[in-house]
Formats: C-alpha cells, structure tokens, sequence
C-alpha cells in the first residue's frame, strides 16, 4: 500500500482528526489550569476550535461541507500565534515546552489532514477562496478522504496535488 492511498483511507481520517483534537484538549487543559487571564482565554480558543474540527467532521450540512477548511486553517494559525507568544514573553519553564512541543506535533497532524483532504496547502487555499467567492462552492465540496463528488473539483484537486507546494 502506497502513502498516498493510506491517506486517502477513512480509518486514517478518523485516525488524523482522533489525534488532532487530543493534542487539541491536552494543550487547552494545559493552559486553563495555570491559571491567570491570558492563559485562560488561550485555553478557551482551543476548546472552541475543539468544536469547530468536530463540527467540520461530523455535520453533513452543505454550509458546513463548503467552508470545511475553516477549522482548520483556525487552528493552524491560532496555535502558530501560541507558540510565537511563548517564544516572545516567556515564562520558559519545563512544560512550557512540553506544550510546546504538543503544539508542533498539532500543526504538524492538522498539515497532514490538509494533504489528505485537499492534496496540497496550495489547493486548500483555493477552495477557501472559492468557497467565499462562488456561493455554489459547496456542490463541489471534497469529501474526508480526499474523494470529490463532482468532475471539476477533483480536476482541481489533482492538478494542485501534481504542483510544487
């Protein structure tokens, strides 16, 4: 079996979006119990984008399906911020970095997630952008997978996935 058929498997969605909200929750956990007002509205991000990934996965609505990539591009920015904060006010303490390192590994399962489901960041971009642009966007919406229900999305899709990111 080739990566990129493992990839496009459902267990392995499941698998990927499994993992990506436990190291969600555990860094959420992290930072509302130390404490102070900035860790806790920290804590608090994560545990809404805990619902907006489990929204995304779970809801079958066309509305939903369309701005799917939301979720995710949410979460990879909002932890990205996280860490930068970290690196630039402190206070650096052992698990400090021991969330930091969670963090890495969540930006790293939600990239995957992203080459799972559209081929490429440089794809996801693009439906991010026809999703707000085309309000028919969600007739073409890519289904966990990277499976496609219609014949211009997945020529879309392919022609991303053979493109340099």
């Amino acid at each position: 079996m080739t990566p990129q058929t493992l990839l496009k498997r459902r267990a392995t969605g499941a698998v990927l979006t499994t993992g990506i909200v436990a190291l969600t929750a555990a860094t959420a956990y992290v930072h509302l119990t130390l404490g102070g007002l900035l860790f806790l509205l920290n804590g608090l991000g994560y545990v809404g984008l805990i619902v907006l990934i489990v929204v995304a996965v779970v809801a079958p609505h066309p509305l939903i399906a369309r701005f799917d990539w939301f979720p995710r591009l949410a979460l990879i920015v909002y932890t990205a911020t996280t860490i930068a904060g970290y690196l630039v006010i402190g206070p650096y303490f052992a698990l400090g970095w021991i969330t930091k390192g969670i963090e890495v590994a969540l930006i790293s399962l939600v990239m995957l997630d992203v080459m799972r489901t559209y081929g490429s960041p440089r794809a996801m971009i693009r439906w991010a952008v026809a999703s707000i642009v085309d309000p028919r966007h969600s007739a073409h919406a890519p289904r966990r997978g990277g499976e496609s229900p219609t014949e211009p999305a997945v020529a879309a899709v392919a022609a991303d996935a053979s493109e340099p990111a």
